[in-house]
């Protein structure tokens, strides 16, 4: 098994008298597609925003790649290594695609204010790698020809693919994908899944939130389950699907495992189209 990347123990997080994470762990190895599954409300994007420092948790222990980080602020995860995406795209609609891009990439970069507005040697420099970086994961996300668009004009499915190209930006060492099948159809939902491959494949670790399990069963080499901010299972899909307490989380007690050669993973009312809404960010 390959190192491990990202080390979570012991996180709990409460809204009021609400209990929306309790003593949630998790461990991802570097190269892992890892899946975080669950049905509404389970904690799923609570984990997220706890992780990436978009909300204090109240409790955990978190290590990126054998060192401690805390997840006090998005710009200090972001330096460590951890880039994200959201449910609700946020891109910056006025700009173009590459400009969209290389705000991510400006994480890495160190000429400063002072030298932008200097236009340094060094500033210039950072520029152009900036500019050649940013094309670059254009055409990894199949926008290359699309990088002079604004954003806003952009296809749902191309403005997805463009918040990823700018996560990548950031040179993370983890990529956290908050439902990026949500709203796609078939067709780009399997576009999105040769991304991910394409991502994994080289050398970049994914954990992934998704309603659409059949996708996840499809493409992660982990996945944890959540249920009412607890973790209840984890393991490989094919561990997760015969799993009767994750099953029951579901679809309630009265059904029974579903055998693997099963084509709807979970059962067919979560998988594809019909999966539920995104939950709301808790």
């Amino acid at each position: 098994m390959s190192a491990l990347l990202l080390d979570v123990q012991g996180v709990s997080k409460r809204f009021g008298g609400v209990q929306a994470l309790n003593d949630v762990s998790l461990q991802v190895h570097k190269g892992q597609v890892y899946g975080l599954i669950g049905p509404n409300g389970a904690g799923k994007t609570t984990f997220f925003n706890v992780i990436t420092g978009l909300v204090p948790p109240d409790s955990g222990r978190f290590e990126l790649g054998g060192r401690a980080y805390k997840p006090s602020a998005v710009h200090r995860v972001a330096q460590a290594g951890i880039a994200r995406t959201f449910q609700n795209i946020r891109l910056f609609g006025q700009m173009t695609a590459l400009e969209n891009v290389m705000v991510g990439r400006h994480v890495r970069t160190r000429a400063g204010l002072l030298g932008a507005v200097l236009r340094t040697p060094g500033f210039k420099r950072e520029e152009t790698q900036t500019v050649e970086r940013a094309q670059g994961l254009l055409e990894l996300v199949g926008l290359g020809n699309q990088a002079a668009q604004a954003a806003h004009t952009l296809s749902y499915g191309d403005q997805r693919r463009l918040e990823i190209a700018r996560a990548l930006a950031t040179e993370p060492k983890l990529i956290a994908l908050d439902e990026p099948a949500a709203g796609m159809n078939a067709t780009e939902k399997l576009q999105l899944r040769d991304l991910i491959e394409a991502i994994r494949d080289q050398g970049k670790t994914v954990l992934i939130i998704e309603h659409d399990v059949k996708l996840v069963m499809g493409l992660c080499d982990r996945v944890t389950v959540l249920d009412q901010g607890q973790r209840i299972a984890e393991g490989t899909p094919a561990e997760i699907q015969r799993n009767q307490q994750v099953i029951e989380a579901y679809l309630g007690s009265a059904h029974q495992p579903y055998e693997a050669e099963h084509e709807g993973p979970i059962g067919d009312p979560l998988v594809g189209d019909d999966a539920p809404n995104p939950e709301p960010a808790s």
